[in-house]
């Protein structure tokens, strides 16, 4: 069983969050009565339909698999929004004057792989680059589904098939058996669902690796990343965590040191406070912003992904964990987390496709389970790393070449920059996020 430490996420513990979301819910549903004319302010009565859907709150529940099934499993760091007009709506009513209905399961109402290509600077990239890699995606448990959901992804958006027919899907146990798999879960397979398409969002034209855990346990998910790397995946991407234990070490060599293999990590939906793996030496750990159209060049701009005290992009000082070499920063004596980030607010989220356990349909999602497997899908177009080399160094030595985030914060802590987005590194992104390939290549 994992001890948490004053460094980890306790205090904001998974096991409230589906209750503090519910009461959010409620809140939420209050003010749509208020917007419709039911409340007693006039002026809230008076909005139309059209200013109440344009402006409708985002709202959104943690991912079943948010919260660990049994002790000492890990959780998955993935949200997924339930109500309210999403950027992405907001974006196309600017485009084309045509005011949205809520977000629901009929049509993509988060960001696709044309609008996360534009932002990241990937659009060139993604139609060149990338055949022949291999993206491994590591999560526990069996979802049934998987190959066909992602058909469906692909096909909306126009990307090429990727399937096991074609030899560009395969969907494996831990042990690397394509018929003995773990039990199917419903909560874990829209997490799987979130994975898949984000990394075809970044790297369309790579082939896709599922391997599945058979529990939630570091153990059960660190041989299935061990395993992925036996077959051959030169990007591997996690996205779960959990509190931090002085066991971590021993999982950083057992799991997670393997040289010339990009293997990314989700730093937490939990705000301030370090979590494991993502507190890994070896690993590329990523962090979570908000994304928005500007008027700038970029035609983009972020900020720290932060909804409240309790739900924010991870970061933190691990208690644990050696600092790397190329990590300079002097606040922290051991690993700090982040190294990079991606889009992880709900309320500028993805779109997904997932039918298994919920009604088949589009979901939009957000956490930093979005910004990791997007981060190894970058690693995968920059092309594999050389034998011998570490993935998580490389960005530290091209920081010019990503979009570095300086405005917002994931909570209260020690130093500044542990949670407080400034020029240059800081804990909640990084040193901030792509800006094209070439942060990722050695």
């Amino acid at each position: 069983m994992r001890t948490s430490t004053p460094n980890t996420p306790s205090t904001h513990g998974r096991s409230t969050r589906l209750t503090r979301l519910t009461r959010l819910g409620s809140a939420v549903a209050t003010a749509a009565l208020v917007l419709a004319g039911l409340g007693t302010s006039a002026a809230q009565a008076s909005a139309t339909p059209e200013t109440a859907a344009k402006t409708a709150k985002v709202t959104w529940t943690a991912t079943p698999c948010a919260t660990p099934k049994k002790k000492g499993e890990l959780a998955c760091d993935s949200v997924r929004v339930t109500g309210g007009v999403t950027a992405f709506q907001k974006q196309q009513t600017t485009a084309d004057g045509v005011t949205p209905a809520a977000a629901d399961a009929s049509t993509p109402s988060g960001y696709g792989p044309s609008d996360l290509q534009s932002a990241y600077g990937l659009t060139s990239a993604a139609a060149s680059k990338g055949s022949g890699e291999t993206i491994a995606i590591v999560d526990a448990y069996d979802d049934p589904n998987a190959e066909a959901d992602l058909a469906k992804y692909r096909s909306y958006y126009g990307l090429t098939p990727c399937t096991t027919a074609g030899g560009c899907f395969k969907k494996v146990g831990q042990t690397g058996s394509t018929t003995s798999l773990p039990p199917a879960d419903s909560g874990w397979s829209q997490e799987i669902s979130l994975d898949l398409d984000m990394a075809s969002a970044t790297c369309p034209q790579c082939k896709i690796l599922l391997v599945e855990a058979k529990s939630a346990t570091m153990a059960n998910l660190g041989t299935a990343v061990n395993e992925a790397v036996s077959l051959g995946a030169k990007f591997v991407s996690n996205s779960y965590g959990g509190s931090e234990s002085s066991s971590d070490t021993s999982y950083d060599s057992s799991y997670f040191n393997h040289p010339g293999v990009a293997i990314t990590v989700s730093a937490g939906d939990s705000a301030y406070g370090a979590e494991y793996p993502a507190a890994s030496q070896y690993v590329t750990s990523v962090g979570g912003t908000k994304l928005s159209t500007a008027s700038t060049s970029r035609g983009w701009t972020e900020s720290v992904w932060k909804t409240s005290s309790t739900e924010a992009t991870g970061s933190g000082c691990s208690a644990y964990d050696a600092k790397p070499s190329w990590q300079t920063d002097t606040g922290c004596a051991k690993r700090m987390i982040a190294d990079v980030s991606a889009v992880a607010d709900p309320a500028t989220g993805v779109s997904v496709y997932d039918s298994y356990g919920v009604t088949a349909g589009w979901y939009t999602f957000g956490g930093t389970s979005a910004s990791a497997p997007l981060i190894a899908g970058v690693y995968a177009l920059a092309g594999t790393p050389s034998s011998g080399s570490y993935p998580a160094k490389f960005p530290y030595a091209h920081t010019s070449a990503l979009n570095d985030v300086t405005s917002g914060t994931n909570g209260t802590c020690p130093t500044s920059y542990f949670c407080t987005a400034g020029a240059d590194y800081d804990g909640p992104t990084g040193w901030g996020t792509p800006q094209g390939v070439s942060a990722f290549t050695g």
